[in-house]
């Protein structure tokens, strides 16, 4: 990964390369990788990684649209998890959450109140729910993770409301995405936003590093400290992930041990993207619109 000398300083310092690091490490990237695999357990991601990520990461997205395409009241999550399961078989790739930590399906399907790691089933999806389905194929060895909130037929005021703050919560998070700046301040501009829209944030659920692997370091938290966590540097690829409820933070797990729910009944909506942090800002390897 070529660093020019005006641009941001792998380091994460700041400040550019020519002004930091340049000189002192003329291999730069291979060393950082090192240090960040040493110092965070964080594997940085070369080219050609990132481009079988990127290739994992519009099956996503592909995976995503037909969900969008077909969901309709009277549905059940079942159907979802076949259309997922049929379609990411039928492009080679594998779906990660089946069988990952004894998960029973291919996909997590989150309805109303339940906030995530939904248990597809004979549940009827009626109209004015919203749903949230939450993706990772397999593709090549590499892994893409990203998740939508849906609409089943006309959306109420509540409904629309808590998906348009789960969204932008998204956006503002990765926009906060660039080298120099830190894992917490992704999570200050998501939990800023939210209660400033008397939202709350979720947090015993996180996001995290993925490509080589499902789940790898760092953890994203979507709440924190401008500043504090660990440096942004190029090569860094991880779900931004923030789950947000209508009304209070506190969960609890329903008796199947997976699926997290609001403990006061509210809403809650989540949207994710696998994130790459590039030499300029911050680019999504699983791309969709983050605007209605």
């Amino acid at each position: 990964m070529k660093i020019g000398r005006n641009d941001p300083c792998p380091c994460g310092s700041g400040l550019k390369y020519k002004k930091c690091c340049f000189g002192k490490d003329p291999a730069g990237a291979e060393d950082l990788k090192e240090r960040y695999l040493r110092q965070y357990q964080i594997r940085l991601k070369g080219p050609e990684d990132i481009e079988k990520i990127r290739l994992a990461g519009r099956l996503a997205v592909s995976i995503l649209e037909l969900v969008a395409a077909s969901l309709r009241p009277g549905m059940t999550t079942e159907e979802i998890n076949t259309l997922v399961h049929d379609f990411t078989l039928a492009h080679g790739a594998v779906p990660a959450p089946l069988g990952y930590r004894g998960f029973p399906k291919s996909v997590c399907v989150s309805v109303n109140e339940e906030i995530c790691h939904g248990i597809p089933g004979p549940r009827i999806l009626d109209s004015g729910d919203i749903v949230n389905v939450d993706v990772t194929p397999i593709l090549d060895g590499y892994y893409a993770d990203a998740n939508q909130t849906f609409f089943v037929g006309p959306p109420d005021a509540r409904a629309r409301r808590i998906v348009a703050v789960a969204r932008e919560c998204l956006r503002l998070g990765m926009a906060a995405v660039r080298p120099g700046a830190t894992t917490g301040d992704i999570g200050w501009a998501i939990q800023r936003y939210a209660e400033s829209q008397k939202c709350s944030v979720v947090r015993e659920f996180v996001g995290h590093g993925v490509g080589f692997a499902f789940h790898e370091a760092p953890q994203i938290l979507h709440y924190g400290r401008q500043g504090s966590g660990i440096p942004l540097v190029p090569g860094m690829v991880f779900t931004i992930e923030p789950m947000i409820n209508l009304g209070k933070r506190q969960l609890y797990l329903l008796d199947n041990q997976w699926t997290a729910v609001t403990e006061d009944g509210s809403l809650s909506a989540q949207f994710e993207q696998t994130c790459l942090v590039t030499t300029d800002g911050v680019e999504s390897l699983t791309p969709y619109a983050l605007k209605d």
